[in-house]
This record gives structure tokens, C-alpha cells and sequence, in this order.
């Protein structure tokens, strides 16, 4: 099982978006528990967006709450994270994670706490102008 990052590293200016993208190879990610982390320099890695595979409960972390948005694409086997309104404490290395939630009895906000089985390497993204 591997997750892999589509999008290399980026700078972006205040204010501006970006999507990444996240494939899945190996699995189908559609019943697992998908989400996005990063971690900033210095800093603990943090969960943004959470999601459980068993029945699609979601999470967002306030600090992206109303900017950022995860949405997915099973005939490409693909998830993506939108960011919106990016300001330069969003710099970090982003990451897309997976966990096959087989017991299903984890909640999204635990997946963001706890992080999830499968990581990709991880994206470096800058905000700054």
C-alpha cells in the first residue's frame, strides 16, 4: 500500500490557493479512513481534515475550518485537499494519510489526534510573498 503526493513543493503568495493531490496505489481508498496532516517547522504534526471510512464522519481542524476542503475521486483512486485563503502560518509539509478503519470504531477526530496507517512523503508548501 502506497500513497503517493502528485503535487511537488510549492510557494504561494498570501491569499492563494492550491489543491493537493494524494493517489492511492495498492488499495482502493474508498473504504478507508482518509486525511490530511502537516507539520510546520518546529512544531508538532497536526491533523486538518479527517474522514472514516465506515461512515464518512468528518473532522476539520479550527485552524482550517472554512478554508480548506478534502473531496476525493474513486475512478482515479485519488484524494485531494483544497486550501483556500492561504496565509504564511500554513507553511508546512503537508501529508496524506490512509488507515484501512477495519474495526471501524475509531472517530475522525481520533484519526487527526492519532494519525493513520499509510503516509505519503509528505509536500513542503510556503506561503509567503
Amino acid at each position: 500500500q502506497v500513497l503517493v503526493a502528485e503535487s511537488g513543493d510549492t510557494l504561494v503568495q498570501p491569499g492563494g490557493s492550491l489543491r493537493l493531490s494524494c493517489a492511492a496505489s495498492g488499495f482502493s481508498l474508498d473504504s478507508y479512513a482518509i486525511g490530511w496532516f502537516r507539520q510546520a517547522p518546529g512544531k508538532e504534526r497536526e491533523g486538518l481534515i479527517c474522514i472514516t471510512g465506515r461512515d464518512g464522519g468528518t473532522y476539520y481542524a479550527e485552524s482550517v475550518k472554512g478554508r480548506f476542503t478534502i473531496s476525493g475521486d474513486n475512478a482515479k483512486n485519488t484524494m485531494y485537499l483544497q486550501m483556500d485563503s492561504l496565509k504564511p502560518e500554513d507553511t508546512a509539509v503537508y501529508y496524506c494519510a490512509a488507515d484501512p478503519d477495519i474495526q471501524g470504531k475509531y472517530s475522525a477526530s481520533w484519526y487527526c489526534s492519532y494519525g493513520m496507517d499509510y503516509w505519503n512523503r509528505g509536500t513542503r508548501v510556503t506561503v509567503s510573498s
